[in-house]
């Protein structure tokens, strides 16, 4: 299914392996850094995988051998899977490229996400991604995780919510190289099911976000 608004064109691509929607990631990249396409955003989950960004290192990795598939995007090491909502935002960036303010609108974008469903999340200085903050129940705990790269003033990879996943995937790992901090979804914080379902049609509302206007 693909909706378009905003000048932004949504592509919900279902379950999805990593590898396939990694060649499609490159493939759309070319053709919107050619002017042949108009920005476009994957939006879709994955069977259960580990990524590492550039900057992860050996002792975040799992140590039960379980695979892992180096990448070229920011950050360090996390798990996709079910019940998580991945998006890859592939956008021509405004010139001069800012990609700390692309990383914000994209916060932005995921904290309005979750106000929508009554979850109050926001930002923790240092850290991207977007966070449930310290409180009775723990320590600040991440909801929703970004990674990007720009290359020739397009935008790659892109951002996950985690919905209900089964948040035991991050256990075997240093999620984004964090160790004092939890991992979270919507499901766990809300006490009711929140499915990738329930949060697609949320998130294709509030593409607009990730432009700048």
């Amino acid at each position: 299914m693909t909706t378009t608004t905003s000048g932004l064109t949504a592509v919900r691509a279902g379950l999805l392996d990593y590898q396939a929607a990694w060649d499609e990631q490159r493939r759309l990249h070319e053709s919107v850094v050619a002017g042949e396409r108009g920005d476009t955003v994957l939006l879709l989950e994955h069977p259960s995988v580990y990524t590492a960004g550039k900057r992860t290192e050996p002792w975040d990795r799992p140590t039960d051998g379980t695979p892992v598939v180096d990448v070229d995007r920011g950050g360090k090491i996390t798990w996709h899977g079910p019940g998580q909502l991945v998006g890859y935002p592939i956008l021509r960036l405004p010139d001069p490229v800012d990609v700390v303010a692309y990383v914000r609108r994209t916060e932005e974008l995921l904290i309005d996400v979750c106000a929508e469903f009554g979850l109050t999340a926001g930002r923790v200085e240092g850290r991207s991604g977007v966070w449930v903050p310290e409180d009775d129940r723990g320590p600040a705990r991440k909801v929703a995780a970004i990674g990007i790269r720009v290359a020739r003033g397009v935008t790659l990879h892109g951002f996950s919510i985690n919905c209900d996943c089964d948040l035991t995937y991050f256990d075997r790992i240093v999620p984004c190289g964090i160790r004092d901090a939890g991992v979270t979804s919507l499901t766990a914080e809300l006490g009711r099911p929140i499915s990738v379902a329930d949060v697609l049609p949320v998130v294709e509302r509030r593409l607009a976000t990730l432009v700048e206007v």
